[in-house]
């Protein structure tokens, strides 16, 4: 049994990432860390990851590791820029939990439309999207859809004007767009109706992230077998 450790930004997607963890990797643990000032401090620092909030999160990778992590998976997409940061002073790999979805929207189209319900994940994720599209030689038009207020209503127990606001934002860039991104784990059980209702590919980040989490950890195996 090998020990996987999440880092949480979000309280609402720690109960569906444990059950697709637990349903690709029965064999494995999974350790949760959660902290829920983040992002109203990067919101308060003006949009900014600060020095101190990089401590932060070195801090939590490294304490991961001391619970015995091999791998470390960041699911909050606003933390995604300072994953490669940070990376070098922890020995467990750090995989950021929406690069695969960036991937596979890249491979499905050329204009990629970015849904988010709070404004400091587009800027990391719009990054992603056109730096991993440079890396895999694609040019790529990007999107950006804001579920303005969505957050706040899922926060405060309003599911479905969350649902609604989102579905608003998601009619909105459907026509400019090959392919949808759910840039945030708390948005990906609305995948398929969104889908249904615009009519495009709409991808979300929880279960590819988690299968890169596995092929990770079948790798180490692989490895420590040779």
């Amino acid at each position: 049994m090998k020990t996987v450790a999440a880092i949480y930004t979000a309280i609402s997607i720690i109960e569906p990432i444990k059950a697709i963890f637990y349903e690709l990797m029965p064999e494995h643990r999974l350790v949760n860390v959660y902290d829920d000032s983040l992002i109203p401090d990067v919101i308060s620092a003006g949009n900014t990851v600060t020095t101190d909030i990089r401590r932060r999160l070195l801090a939590y990778c490294r304490v991961a590791e001391d619970m015995g992590a091999e791998v470390i998976l960041s699911t909050c997409s606003s933390m995604g820029d300072i994953v490669g940061q940070i990376q070098p002073f922890v020995r467990a790999p750090i995989l950021r939990i929406d690069e695969p979805m960036v991937r596979q929207s890249i491979e499905l189209g050329n204009s990629i439309a970015i849904l988010a319900t709070v404004d400091t994940t587009l800027v990391p994720t719009n990054r992603l999207v056109r730096t991993t599209a440079a890396k895999l030689g694609k040019q790529v038009n990007v999107v950006e859809g804001l579920a303005k207020g969505a957050l706040q209503a899922l926060n405060e127990g309003k599911v479905a004007l969350h649902d609604q606001i989102l579905m608003q934002a998601a009619l909105a860039v459907a026509d400019k767009a090959d392919v949808i991104l759910l840039a945030q784990g708390s948005m990906a059980r609305m995948q398929e109706l969104i889908a249904r209702a615009t009519g495009k590919p709409v991808l979300s980040s929880l279960r590819p992230g988690l299968q890169a989490v596995r092929d990770v950890l079948q790798e180490q195996d692989e490895r420590n077998t040779q």
